[in-house]
């Protein structure tokens, strides 16, 4: 039986492991590789490929890198290829002239259970809103973005305290033998999709936007179970900040943290630091929300033990998030 032809598109490790997985199958044919252009990164401004081409190079798949997805010379490119399906993982929106090429369509793997989470932080924001539950999708790319037809669906529980960076290899791995699955399913025309949403009902849908640093500020202002999900649906990356404000010198320190409990131990002192017996609390609402590991502005990564080692936080106060934005 003769091999089906794809393309694959993506750039960073969770697009890379995708990769990894399907190229080792006997029943398809890599015929080419779409990955971000090399760019220079750190001091010394070396160039940096990406994880996607790393893994390509060393299979010596053929590699393009536009800068460009509607240029018309990558365009020619893309067709003299003939690939019968397009793979796309984590990489650019793509213009329609491009996704709509394969006779078989163009097909994305997502971070989440379609049709929630659609957006570009689909593990982030599962954790921080709490949930208990969420999976992976491959689905049709169609002309809005993650909302094209499913192929196939699988689910993992959260665990209580799993960070984003825990669910994010096990998405990768789970993500990877799901996108082979769907692609073996095409080729032997036994996929039946079906459309994400009956009657374009969208309420309900919770949405996984583009997270900035802004986003990041830790509010405390809501329960200590909340603020927990909050830090670690962004741990280890970008990373849930505060800013702390020595009330006696008015000198503040910003603080990343990595690792939190929550408590129902009530509150004392609104937004005031407690610190007991080599351990750190802060004030959220009703209760308490424990710091384990932290990372102090300039510094490497630390639990609380070697932070307090080192650091004293008497009379220290929590700077809410309104007063940051003026500073």
């Amino acid at each position: 039986m003769s091999k089906i032809k794809i393309v694959f598109m993506g750039t960073p490790e969770f697009a890379a492991s995708v990769l990894g997985e399907i190229v080792e199958s006997s029943s398809i044919e890599i015929v080419g590789v779409i990955t971000a252009p090399d760019k220079q990164a750190g001091r010394g401004r070396k160039v940096r490929f990406s994880e996607v081409k790393v893994l390509a190079e060393s299979y010596s798949l053929q590699i393009l890198q536009p800068t460009n997805l509607k240029d018309p010379e990558f365009i020619s490119e893309l067709e003299k290829l003939k690939a019968d399906l397009f793979v796309v993982v984590a990489f650019r929106m793509l213009p329609e002239v491009v996704w709509s090429m394969p006779s078989k369509g163009t097909i994305n793997l997502h971070a989440s259970l379609l049709p929630n989470y659609r957006g570009a932080a689909p593990i982030n924001w599962a954790i921080i809103n709490g949930e208990t539950e969420t999976g992976v999708t491959t689905f049709f790319i169609e002309r809005e973005i993650d909302t094209g037809e499913i192929i196939e669906q699988e689910r993992v529980s959260i665990g209580p305290n799993e960070t984003v960076g825990q669910l994010y290899i096990r998405l990768m791995n789970i993500g990877a033998k799901l996108t082979l699955s769907s692609i073996l399913k095409i080729k032997a025309e036994e996929n039946e999709s079906m459309p994400q949403i009956v009657q374009n009902s969208f309420k309900n849908i919770r949405l996984a936007p583009k997270i900035f640093k802004n986003d990041c500020y830790i509010p405390f202002d809501r329960t200590s179970d909340q603020v927990h999900n909050f830090c670690r649906g962004l741990s280890p990356y970008p990373g849930a900040w505060f800013k702390l404000i020595d009330n006696e010198t008015k000198t503040t320190r910003t603080i990343k943290v990595f690792k939190t409990a929550p408590t129902t131990d009530p509150i004392r002192k609104l937004n005031k630091v407690y610190v007991y017996q080599k351990r750190i609390f802060i004030p959220c609402k009703k209760h308490y929300l424990e710091i384990i590991e932290l990372q102090l502005e300039g510094k490497r990564r630390m639990s609380v033990v070697d932070f307090l080692a080192g650091n004293s936080l008497e009379d220290h106060s929590i700077l809410s998030k309104q007063v940051n934005k003026t500073l």
